[in-house]
């Protein structure tokens, strides 16, 4: 098969003839159809550590969706032929936190396109357990984006937005985005969205964003008195930036909720003041990869709720896929197409 084999810190080949895995009892063969392109991957390209230790050569790419190939003797709950995506986080079930009900910070954490060979090629294989069948009629591009939607739900979850909340999301990249649908389906009855590249103000606009603000050129907090947003109860960073995670302290209200959601450098620090959390009394969450929301995220993908073809804005095959991990800014979502 075709498969994109990563040899370390900036180092991405094509090999046309690696070896099409074999599936064991317990393993599912997918052909992959659509396999996204995740901040993991940039991150674990350009040598920091994703949610596991990664140990070159593998085949990256988690966010995959395919058509079932064959199933090993074991396998009872999926059938050849059906279309799936798959949850590439493998716990052991075993240690403390696995019993806690913590499987994300499972002492054992393996994951698929991470520690074993990922999306970026023609075939996965998987456990059973990890995959999830969806309806042939979901586009597989959409559905390969189903782990970052479930990493967002568990974000959401944490962030427990009620109704009638005003949230603001800073940042409308593909998870802003994505969160500021989740965030409407969860309640909130006005959101207000903080970007500097006013190209994807449009998008947010027709997602449903009642607000959005440059806050390179926007005095943002005389913005939301005059609109009437002074009392944002749930702030969600979707950057990953000192400055980002200090607007978001800066602009909660009072006893509000402060997610920090964008992935930061390893080695970023973040100055801030105390007391501007202790005088509004803020809860500030941080959310860790997906726990028990993928079926969940697969549903609401299934049911058509959830924009997300407005997201991909680059469909590039397995031939080109060093192309997605060029620098430069990003307008959307990638998606591999072998």
């Amino acid at each position: 098969m075709k498969a994109a084999i990563f040899y370390g810190k900036g180092d991405i080949r094509i090999n046309s003839n690696y070896p099409t895995p074999e599936v064991k009892d317990d393993e599912v063969l997918i052909r992959v159809m659509a396999c996204g392109v995740c901040g993991t991957d940039l991150h674990i390209f350009a040598g920091a550590q994703g949610a596991t230790e990664c140990n070159p050569p593998v085949i990256l790419g988690h966010e995959l969706s395919g058509i079932v190939e064959c199933t090993g003797s074991a396998v009872t709950r999926v059938k050849v032929g059906q279309h799936v995506t798959i949850n590439p986080n493998i716990a052991c079930e075993a240690c403390v936190q696995c019993r806690r009900g913590n499987p994300h910070f499972c002492d054992h954490m393996a994951a698929t396109g991470v520690n074993f060979d990922g999306g970026f090629a023609e075939y996965c294989v998987v456990l059973e357990k990890q995959v999830f069948v969806a309806p042939d009629r979901v586009p597989f591009e959409e559905l390969a984006m189903c782990e970052p939607v479930s990493c967002c739900l568990h974000g959401i979850d944490l962030s427990q937005i009620q109704m009638s909340d005003t949230v603001m999301i800073i940042g409308g990249g593909t998870i802003g985005m994505i969160m500021l649908q989740l965030a409407q389906m969860s309640g909130a009855v006005r959101t207000v969205m903080l970007e500097t590249n006013e190209n994807r103000f449009a998008l947010a606009k027709a997602l449903g964003a009642d607000l959005t603000l440059n806050p390179a050129k926007d005095d943002v907090a005389n913005e939301l008195e005059k609109h009437g947003f002074d009392d944002i109860r749930v702030v969600i960073e979707c950057v990953g930036r000192p400055e980002t995670v200090q607007s978001a302290i800066q602009y909660a209200g009072k006893a509000a909720t402060v997610m920090i959601f964008g992935l930061t450098d390893p080695g970023c620090t973040i100055p801030y003041m105390p007391f501007e959390a202790f005088k509004k009394e803020l809860t500030v969450k941080t959310s860790f990869v997906n726990p028990n929301t993928q079926g969940r995220a697969a549903d609401i993908i299934a049911s058509g709720k959830l924009h997300l073809a407005e997201l991909i804005s680059d469909r590039i095959s397995l031939d080109h896929i060093g192309d997605a991990f060029k620098p430069g800014p990003r307008n959307g979502k990638s998606i591999i197409v072998p």
